[in-house]
């Protein structure tokens, strides 16, 4: 099953992705569940999701406007370095833990919304990455049993500002300018995914493959970063985990490869879907 966040007609809404269609879900469910996320804790949503569809409550997706598949996750925790090449070529040592780092949900745009170039650099990146949303929340949750507690899975461009990046050695000022991380197109359900490790994984900038791999090449598997994650913190329904990206990352190019404005960057995943958007420069404001 594909499911969406949604605006139509300046209201706000989720459903699930039927072909070229929306079936509204949050009309016959929104009085117990208001959001997506809160959907996603119950265990038998797929369940829940099916008995909710109303044929009556069907929209062309086209001119939808479609949101991060979460508009407002509680947490975002983002992976670094967990592909050996990507490792390798940012001239990394390799580490017994994940690379952790946070995303502000204010930093995050949809699919088919511009990435914004930040007004103050023009060193802005693509990566390539899969994203995991929690369904069912837990603490301390052993590997074994982590994958059930994943809802589903999204693509994920997290979209990095390399000179701000390397203010510090915290990734934190890199990753969180507005509209800097893309998110969606939709949640597809884990049942769908059965295994997240074996997944074909690429970025496109103007049509042109820049980064090709599969989630066989993570250092540290989804299963491993859910129970390492959910040590430190709590993970709840509509958290989301973005998983690292892969080698060919523009920074690490000779000569350097950007984003800039009027670029279109894909992220394709296979059984998970296509993320598409464009390049618009930050329009400078003032306090």
């Amino acid at each position: 099953m594909r499911l969406c966040s949604y605006i139509h007609n300046g209201r706000g809404g989720y459903g699930i992705v039927a072909d070229d269609r929306i079936i509204d879900i949050s009309g016959v469910l929104g009085d117990r569940f208001p959001t997506l996320a809160s959907l996603l804790a119950e265990e038998n949503f797929l369940a829940i999701s099916t008995q909710a569809i109303d044929r009556s409550a069907e929209m062309p997706l086209a001119g939808i406007g479609l949101q991060a598949p979460i508009p407002n996750p509680g947490k975002i925790i983002c992976v670094g370095l967990n592909y050996h090449d990507h490792m390798v070529e940012t001239r990394h040592a390799p580490t017994q833990h994940p690379t952790l780092f946070a995303r502000f949900a204010d930093s995050q745009c949809a699919h088919g919304e511009p990435m914004l170039m930040p007004a103050a650099s023009a060193q802005f990146d693509f990566e390539a990455e899969l994203a995991v949303i929690i369904g069912k929340s837990g603490r301390n949750i052993q590997a074994d049993a982590a994958l059930d507690h994943v809802a589903g899975y999204s693509c994920y461009n997290d979209g990095s500002v390399r000179d701000w990046q390397v203010h510090t050695s915290q990734f934190l000022p890199g990753k969180n300018f507005p509209a800097t991380g893309a998110f969606g197109p939709f949640l597809v359900t884990a049942d769908e995914i059965p295994c997240p490790q074996d997944l074909a994984i690429s970025c496109r900038l103007n049509g042109d493959t820049v980064q090709a791999a599969r989630t066989s090449q993570m250092i540290h598997s989804v299963a491993q970063l859910i129970a390492y994650i959910s040590r430190i913190t709590p993970l709840s329904s509509g958290d989301v985990i973005v998983t690292g990206t892969p080698g060919g990352v523009g920074f690490a190019r000779v000569p350097p490869l950007f984003m800039k404005e009027g670029d279109v960057v894909e992220v394709d995943i296979e059984g998970v879907g296509l993320l598409r958007n464009w390049i618009a420069r930050e329009a400078i404001q003032s306090a």
